[in-house]
């Protein structure tokens, strides 16, 4: 028996407490969202010194950054039904110690395999989001929801961003294993803060867990992404890569065909093959393919050889300092986006910040001469991304019973960890293939850059097709 929210009171004005109250527990959880988002750039910084450190090659060290990526994208709709099942909070605790635990192991790490299952399990953190999300629709006066959401949304990308530089300035000026004892006082700090501040949910689905469902899930989406990651370095003919893209099409039919068998599925698909939540996770896919464009390319565009002709220069750490005034615009965004979707309904959001995403592209397509025109470009995009990313919850939250939020939520940022590792394999295909070579580096060249920043316009321009063939929302 589920227990869910009087909806009579939607319309009560709240008192001063109950506004300090949920601008509390909207910044505790704002702060794990940017905390957990943190954990997908905290290596970058040290990648190329992983080899020498772990006395490794570069294609096994970069397993630092694949297991951190599985492992979100296998664990994130899976802790959502958990969620919604046993308590939101329970869950969001539960990852907020994975945090902390694969932190831990991590800094104390004198091999690449513990370094790796650290990482994973820092990944594994990701489901806080979508958890995050759940929880505020459950808790909040429901005025607040709509910015809130949007707010929380917005922290995967804003954690991704800013985590950047800051991940540079402790490599650069302190052991590499810093990096984890600083997440993992942070990840300490956010499991104290919501244990004390943040409500439990009184909406649950109780139920029995699909166990098969879970491990089908993992199996196919494993399949999947390991070959998308892994693919340029194994090359995309290779027997390992296509035998796993096929295994991970027939584990997804096989899954497919479970779920819909199961009274209580891991993932309701008939619920997620409505028009708005499909066109909607649809469109999050492809916008996580663009916004994760300029994260891959405007670093290595700051950082080439002034020799080049068209690089700039500069080093991790102030590149990283240059691209972070994206991630502050995107955040700050974020409630612009709630207006917008309150005045014109949240398909109406994410088709303008789609728009702006390809705007900012194609600016910079022609534009890329000098730090401010990354910097003006970066910042573009950024509030493109706020925009959309804002607006993604509440086009799911208006498609899914209260007592499926945070699996519904799980699902949708699995489609944008779809869409980044996507771009990821395309963008770097296309980086590796274009090259110039100055001295004794390989460089991607100009035309490469200009080529991604194309792609990334492509993505965007269908995200507006994705989100226009969502339904308009009908009149009250």
């Amino acid at each position: 028996m589920s227990v869910e929210t009087d909806p009579s009171n939607a319309d009560a004005v709240p008192t001063d407490s109950e506004t300090v109250s949920a601008r509390l527990v909207l910044t505790v959880l704002g702060m794990c969202g940017i905390v957990v988002a943190l954990m997908q750039t905290l290596v970058v910084p040290i990648i190329p010194q992983l080899p020498h450190i772990l006395n490794s090659t570069p294609a096994d060290t970069s397993w630092a950054v694949t297991a951190t990526l599985l492992a979100a994208a296998v664990i994130t709709p899976i802790s959502g039904r958990l969620g919604d099942m046993f308590g939101k909070k329970r869950m969001l605790l539960v990852s907020l110690g994975l945090v902390v635990l694969g932190s831990a192991i991590s800094a104390a790490a004198p091999s690449l395999v513990l370094l790796v299952i650290g990482r994973a399990l820092q990944g594994a953190s990701m489901g806080a989001i979508p958890l995050g999300i759940a929880i505020l629709r459950d808790t909040l006066p429901p005025k607040k929801v709509p910015g809130a959401m949007a707010v929380m949304s917005a922290t995967l990308g804003v954690g991704g961003a800013v985590g950047l530089p800051i991940a540079a300035v402790i490599a650069q000026n302190a052991n590499w294993h810093y990096l984890f004892v600083t997440s993992a006082v942070l990840g300490l700090l956010c499991l104290m803060l919501v244990a004390i501040v943040v409500p439990e949910s009184k909406v649950l689905r109780p139920g029995r867990f699909d166990i098969a469902g879970a491990v089908g899930l993992g199996i196919a989406l494993v399949a999947l992404l390991l070959p998308v990651t892994k693919g340029g370095t194994w090359g995309w003919g290779d027997r390992k890569t296509l035998g796993l893209l096929i295994l991970s099409a027939v584990m997804f039919l096989v899954w497919g065909w479970w779920e819909l068998r199961r009274k209580a599925p891991l993932v309701d698909l008939r619920i997620s093959a409505r028009p708005q939540i499909l066109f909607t996770n649809l469109a999050s896919v492809a916008v996580g393919f663009a916004m994760y464009g300029n994260a891959l390319t405007f670093p290595q565009l700051l950082m080439a050889p002034t020799s080049t002709g068209y690089g700039l220069g500069l080093s991790m750490v102030t590149a990283g300092l240059a691209l972070a005034p994206g991630g502050l615009v995107m955040m700050a965004l974020s409630p612009v986006s709630a207006r917008i979707s309150a005045w014109r309904g949240p398909r109406i959001t994410l088709m303008i910040g789609a728009v702006v995403i390809g705007g900012g592209y194609v600016f910079v397509y022609f534009a890329n001469s000098s730090v401010l025109q990354i910097v003006l470009a970066g910042m573009v995009i950024g509030a493109g991304v706020g925009l959309s990313y804002a607006a993604m919850p509440a086009l799911i939250m208006g498609a899914v019973p209260v007592t499926e939020s945070a699996a519904a939520n799980g699902l949708n940022s699995l489609m944008r960890s779809i869409g980044t590792s996507t771009s990821a394999a395309i963008v770097s295909v296309v980086l590796a293939g274009m090259t110039i070579t100055v001295g004794t580096a390989t460089i991607p060249s100009l035309g490469a850059f200009r080529a991604t920043f194309l792609i990334s316009v492509a993505a965007a321009a269908t995200t507006v097709v994705f989100a226009w063939l969502i339904p308009k929302r009908q009149a009250a």
